[in-house]
């Protein structure tokens, strides 16, 4: 256990944190979920502009690095585009 002033701090401003990039975690797994399991093309655009939002935003706080929101934005575009071309 921590015995300084400043340590006990960090615990403390640390588990803040941990709580805030879970939740942000979270909720980019359930919003990139939602863009896989829609069958609808119009549906599909609506989810990938909220999902690729929320993801900047992750990248910006820096809950997530660059290149992972980077990588996931480009999958889910992948699978939306092939949605909208038509078989």
């Amino acid at each position: 256990m921590a015995h300084h002033k400043s340590a006990k701090k960090r615990v403390r401003s640390t588990k803040r944190r941990a709580e805030r990039n879970k939740t942000a975690l979270s909720k980019v797994k359930t919003l990139i979920k939602k863009v896989y399991d829609t069958e609808d093309s119009a549906k599909a655009q609506e989810y990938l502009k909220e999902a690729v939002a929320f993801l900047d935003k992750t990248a910006s706080k820096g809950r997530l690095h660059k290149n992972t929101v980077a990588r996931k934005k480009s999958a889910i575009t992948k699978h939306v585009n092939k949605l909208a071309t038509p078989k």
